[in-house]
């Protein structure tokens, strides 16, 4: 990660572009917020992806929208996303997005994934196998509910 500042809370270059596309999504969401506009805008950013996050990100999308269909694809801080009644349940992050060592399939609260008292709220993605696929699959029907 490419840091800017020497303290601790500064945002790297990548936290700020982040911000900067979320604003942006924003933006152009209140200008042409139509559902098939906000799924060309999640290909695109994933066509953008290289060819390893590319890969994971398509086979994520295609679950979803297989096994979710209910959920709305769009984008969020510039990578895939899918919303429920207007917010993101799940996102996918790409791991060149950070520089990081894997992609991420991560939840959010709204999502209500609770399991007892600890769950996962992302999962490391390396590949996509038929195991990860079911897994995959199940969470997205119980997040679409």
């Amino acid at each position: 990660m490419t840091t800017t500042g020497t303290d601790e809370g500064s945002f790297t270059a990548e936290e700020r572009a982040a911000m900067k596309e979320r604003a942006a999504e924003v933006r152009k969401a209140r200008k042409r917020g139509s559902k098939a506009d906000r799924e060309q805008d999640l290909l695109e950013k994933i066509a953008e992806m290289p060819p390893a996050d590319r890969a994971l990100a398509e086979r994520v999308h295609a679950i979803v929208r297989e096994h979710a269909p209910t959920l709305t694809p769009r984008t969020w801080y510039g990578q895939p996303a899918y919303a429920k009644d207007g917010k993101v349940v799940c996102f996918f992050q790409a791991a060149a997005k950070f520089g990081t060592r894997y992609a991420t399939l991560g939840f959010n609260d709204v999502a209500e994934l609770e399991d007892g008292t600890m769950w996962p709220t992302a999962f490391a993605l390396t590949d996509v196998t038929p195991a990860d696929e079911k897994r995959i699959a199940e969470l997205v029907r119980r997040v679409a509910g």
